[in-house]
């Protein structure tokens, strides 16, 4: 396939998948005019949909021989029907019953067809970045999914169908079943094979595993957290809502984002930094909010112990000692990150610190060269040393004037 047909099919994929997406809200508008709850998973469907098929199309049309764009195409496609089906069988059985045909077919659409996205997924995970298994022992694993995918769907396919309304509801909220929990079951071995099958990757391949275990670092915390928001913590109102559709934003987007740039290699080498900014302020807000809450509540009792009412001055005691606890425990977590995580680094900062100190002591030039010498080889280990040192042809004219 050339490359100017597969920037055509790519983008033409996307921008159906752009458009049923477009439909979907539409009928979500439609829903809550009724006062109908809009589909359930429709953030998750929205941010799958938006994210895999615009990044799938980008690198369909420029490496148009590699397999991970056009699954990211498929992807994307897949989490627009379906949610599609979702909606609209919310707006035909619940919020307009009998108002539109074919109802109850999209209500047995959407119960199955998330399926196959969620085995795209499974083998997308596998192919990357190489566009190949990690190598042929998981060849086995990869027929077992499709094996698997399949009998997930038929069998969910095949369920007889809720007849009433608190029934339809129900099944369009309902958690997977144990069938298709085994379907979720296989995403989740094929990010292991992510680490396990290329833990001996180098280079570029390395770089590029690293940006998607961090997106799904990130997806894996904002979903763990958007369950504990929804069933455990169970914030009443719009702000427990929005705080779960905003972890699944940025959940759902980090995965596609991250694998259009280990593809297309953008900046490939900045996730080292990036993970690394990402732990030391990630610890650091945690500690804060930590100390902030912590220090308003025990200043607070003692204040009502002392005076016998509750009184602002914990709140502001408590935000000066987090401004003057900021910047030295943003140094002291970061050089336990760096002696942790950063070690060979951490030692070769610290190595070319020690360095810049005896540079401004040391007058000696021989003395300074074996130091030079001596901290190359302990930082970059290379495997021959040599140092040239050019004279000064100005300074010889003086000295022989």
């Amino acid at each position: 396939m050339s490359t100017r047909t597969a920037a055509w099919l790519a983008w033409a994929v996307c921008a159906i998948s752009l458009a049923v997406t477009a439909l979907c809200f539409l009928l979500i508008a439609l829903n809550l005019s009724l006062d109908t709850p809009a589909y359930f998973f429709w953030p998750d469907l929205t941010v799958l949909a938006l994210g895999y098929s615009v990044i799938g199309a980008i690198i369909a049309s420029r490496l148009p021989n590699h397999p991970i764009g056009w699954l990211c195409c498929a992807i994307g496609f897949i989490a627009a029907i379906d949610h599609f089906g979702g909606e609209y069988a919310v707006y035909a059985l619940l919020a307009h019953p009998h108002s539109l045909p074919g109802g109850m077919a999209m209500f047995w659409l959407q119960d199955w067809f998330w399926m196959l996205f969620i085995g795209l997924i499974v083998f997308l995970l596998l192919l990357f970045p190489t566009g190949r298994l990690p190598s042929s022992r998981w060849q086995p694993f990869a027929w077992g999914s499709v094996v698997v995918i399949l009998v997930a769907v038929i069998l969910t396919a095949s369920t007889p169908l809720p007849s009433s309304g608190s029934e339809i509801r129900g099944s369009l909220e309902e958690p997977p079943s144990p069938i298709q929990f085994s379907v979720l079951l296989l995403g989740l071995v094929a990010a292991v094979s992510v680490v396990v099958g290329r833990r001996n990757a180098r280079g570029v391949e390395r770089q590029q595993i690293k940006w998607l275990l961090y997106a799904g670092a990130i997806f894996f915390v904002g979903s763990s957290l958007k369950i504990a928001v929804v069933y455990f913590i169970q914030l009443e109102g719009p702000w427990g809502l929005w705080i779960s559709y905003i972890l699944v934003a940025i959940g759902g987007l980090g995965g596609p984002i991250a694998i259009g740039i280990a593809i297309l290699r953008y900046r490939l080498y900045e996730i080292d930094t990036l993970i690394n900014r990402t732990l030391v302020y990630g610890a650091l807000t945690v500690m804060l909010v930590a100390l902030y809450f912590g220090g308003i509540v025990v200043l607070q009792r003692f204040l009502v112990l002392l005076t016998g009412q509750q009184s602002t001055l914990a709140v502001v005691a408590s935000t000066l000692i987090i401004a003057a606890l900021f910047t030295p425990l943003r140094r002291r977590i970061q050089r336990f990150i760096d002696r942790r995580f950063y070690r060979s680094k951490y030692d070769a900062r610290e190595t070319l610190e020690a360095f810049s100190a005896t540079l401004r002591d040391e007058t000696d030039l021989g003395a300074l060269s074996e130091d030079l010498v001596g901290i190359v080889r302990e930082t970059m280990q290379p495997a021959h040393v040599s140092l040239w040192l050019r004279h000064d042809k100005s300074s010889k004219d003086q000295q022989t004037d």
